[in-house]
Order: structure tokens, then C-alpha cells, then sequence
């Protein structure tokens, strides 16, 4: 069985709907995927390895076929690797990829998110501590470098690391080795780190907020996932996929996506990217009845002959109508940021430059 990560191949020509034929899909390096992808095949969310949930990593613009080399290429290799994109373009996925095609394979892939840990808590979960290293320190803990020994360790959104958490990082990248909280005994350790991010590393480089010795040994080998909205010939692909995986869990059978949806998808800008396309779909396959899928709003829209709009028209109509729901607000669980699938830094630029008002401003405009 081969080890190499496949784009898929045409199953034909577009029709008026996007219609699942059943037929079996077959890899082929050449020749991309088309809309009418066979949703029950398994192959839909396989590849020749075992494990490897291709849904997210495949598609038939050149940026994708580009990216799915790069998988190709690294995977055999130790070399660390720097994914950068977009909350949401799927950088985890293509992590889990390059580990599944590894020789690390047989071991799991180690996740720790860096932004979900207070900063106080990083240095233990990442390098482990003794039992009374600290006040509160009631047990002994193995780290994730230690628990990746042997195996891929993935560092996500690596650019909100402290510069102290920088500097350790660093040091067991050159060293291959650490301590552990309140133990000065060193461990040695084998571990292949995948990093991701959502920000210009190069541009915090230079801004004197990551290290540029970090970021060389990170940047070893760049894989840099382009927003969703760059790239609508991918969209019809993930829309099958996502399909799949939503009816096989609810036991329901959609064959047929209407043309008009599938375009409406296609000139969507999402925000989010793929997380936001992924939980669309989800909610369309719960409200869907029969073998075609629908989803109302963009229907509505297609079938009234609506203006297409800019992008940027698109976008801040969305973020408007998602800070109406939140109620304006920005931060925290459920808030508009959570929901658009981005940081809120991320959102209060993409307002200021869209010229979408902060409640304050939308308050003062009303008094």
C-alpha cells in the first residue's frame, strides 16, 4: 500500500445538480476532485494510510495540490514544520497528515494548544513537574514532550507563547533535552514538533516579540494554508465531505446538492474557512429531509436573483449580523469572535477595516 498522500480524481462533467453517482473513488496525482465526489465511498475521508482524515487536506485548486506535495515531501523527513494560516483553514488537519504518512505513525501525534493554557500552567504541561515542584503541585505529571517521545508533538498557535516559554522551547529543539519542574535531571527526548499559527511570525519576529532564533528553527520547512475564499474550486469537495461524516453519524442518505446552493457556497467569503463551511453543513443535514441537501438562507438568496456583492460586502454584513446575535459582544464563550471562528484582535481589525462599529461607537452614533 502506498505511503503517499493522493489528490482525487474527476468523476465527470458539472450537471444542473451536484449529484453523489455512487461510483468509487480513485487516486490519481494528475487530476483533481470534482463536485459530484461519492459521499458513501469510505475512500471520501481516506487515503492509502490508515488514519490520515484527508476531508480537509484535499482539493483541486493549485494551492491545495501544491500543499498536498509539501505533505509528501516533509512527512518521511525529522525536520520540524511551520503551518501558518487562518483560524479555521484546517492547519491541525494538515499536521495530522504529515504525521500519519511519518515513521512516527505507529505512535499518536501529541496536541497542545498554546493559547488554551494560562501562561502559568504551560511550562508543567509541556516539560512535566515533581510532586511539590509548586503550591499546588499535589501529584507528579509527565509532560507532552515526554509523552511525544518517539512520536510528533503539535504546537498549536505557537505565537502566543511567553518569551520565557520561548526560550525553553528553544533550548530542547537545540538540546533535545529538559527538566522537569522541581527535578534538575535532565531528559532526553526524540520528538518531531509541527507548530501552527494564525499570525506573521516573521512580522512578531521583527517586531521583537518571537525570537528569531525560535522562528529559524521552527520555519525549517513552511507550509502556509490560503483562506477558503481564495480558493471556491475546494469548496464543492469539503461540502461532499463534510456530507459524509454528517450522515454517516445521523443515519441519513443526501445524494443531491442543488447548483444554486453549491455557487452560493462557493461566492460565500467565510470568515471562518472551513470550520465555519463544516458547521453550515452540519446544521443543513440535521434540517434536511429526503436525499438533497438544503440550506434555506442561501437558497432564498440564489433564487431571488440577488446582486452578487463584493467580498469585503459579504464579510462585513456577516460580521454585522453576527454582533447582532452576540448582542455586540466580541469576547468570551459564544461570543462574535468564537462564532466567526477568528481571535478577536482578529475581528476588531477586520471592523476597522470594513468600517464596522464597536458597540461604543455604534452607541455614540445613537445618542
Amino acid at each position: 500500500m502506498s505511503e503517499t498522500l493522493h489528490s482525487y480524481t474527476d468523476l465527470g462533467e458539472r450537471s444542473p445538480e451536484f449529484v453523489n453517482p455512487g461510483q468509487p473513488l480513485e487516486y490519481n496525482e494528475r487530476e483533481p476532485l470534482n463536485t459530484q465526489a461519492t459521499m458513501e465511498n469510505e475512500q471520501l475521508t481516506d487515503v492509502p494510510v490508515a488514519g490520515v482524515p484527508c476531508g480537509m487536506v484535499v482539493g483541486e485548486s493549485k494551492a491545495m495540490q501544491e500543499i498536498v506535495v509539501l505533505i509528501n515531501q516533509v512527512a518521511p523527513t525529522p525536520s520540524s514544520v511551520l503551518i501558518q494560516g487562518e483560524t479555521g483553514t484546517g492547519k491541525e488537519l494538515i499536521a495530522e497528515a504529515i504525521h500519519a504518512l511519518s515513521p512516527r505513525r505507529l505512535r499518536p501525534m501529541v496536541k497542545v494548544s498554546c493559547a488554551a493554557l494560562p501562561s502559568g500552567l504551560i511550562e508543567s504541561e509541556l516539560f512535566g513537574r515533581e510532586r511539590g515542584a509548586y503550591t499546588g503541585a499535589l501529584t507528579r505529571q509527565v509532560g507532552r514532550f515526554e509523552t511525544a517521545d518517539g512520536s510528533t508533538l503539535f504546537l498549536d498557535e505557537v505565537g502566543e507563547l511567553s518569551p520565557e516559554m520561548q526560550a525553553k522551547l528553544l533550548r530542547v529543539l537545540q538540546e533535545g533535552q529538559f527538566e522537569r519542574l522541581g527535578n534538575p535531571r535532565p531528559i532526553k527526548v526524540d520528538v518531531r514538533l509541527i507548530a501552527a499559527t494564525n499570525r506573521d511570525l516573521s512580522a512578531e519576529m521583527r517586531k521583537g516579540r518571537f525570537r528569531e532564533d525560535l522562528f529559524y528553527r521552527l520555519n525549517v520547512f513552511p507550509i502556509k494554508v490560503p483562506p477558503l475564499r481564495g480558493r471556491p474550486e475546494d469548496v464543492p469537495g469539503l461540502v461532499w465531505a463534510f456530507i459524509a461524516e454528517f450522515c454517516s453519524r445521523m443515519g441519513k442518505k443526501i445524494t443531491v446538492v442543488p447548483q444554486n446552493t453549491m455557487e452560493a457556497l462557493q461566492r460565500h467569503f467565510w470568515p471562518g474557512n472551513i470550520r465555519e463551511l463544516r458547521n453550515i453543513i452540519e446544521h443543513s443535514v440535521i434540517i434536511s429531509h429526503g436525499e438533497t441537501l438544503r440550506i434555506p438562507r442561501l437558497e432564498i438568496a440564489a433564487e431571488t436573483g440577488a446582486e452578487i456583492r463584493t467580498l469585503e460586502e459579504t464579510e462585513r454584513e456577516h460580521i454585522l449580523r453576527t454582533l447582532e446575535v452576540t448582542r455586540w459582544r466580541i469576547k468570551g464563550p459564544r461570543g462574535a469572535a468564537e462564532r466567526l471562528g477568528m481571535k478577536p484582535s482578529t475581528l476588531y481589525s477586520r471592523m476597522q477595516k470594513l468600517g464596522v462599529p464597536t458597540r461604543r461607537e455604534r452607541d455614540q452614533a445613537r445618542a
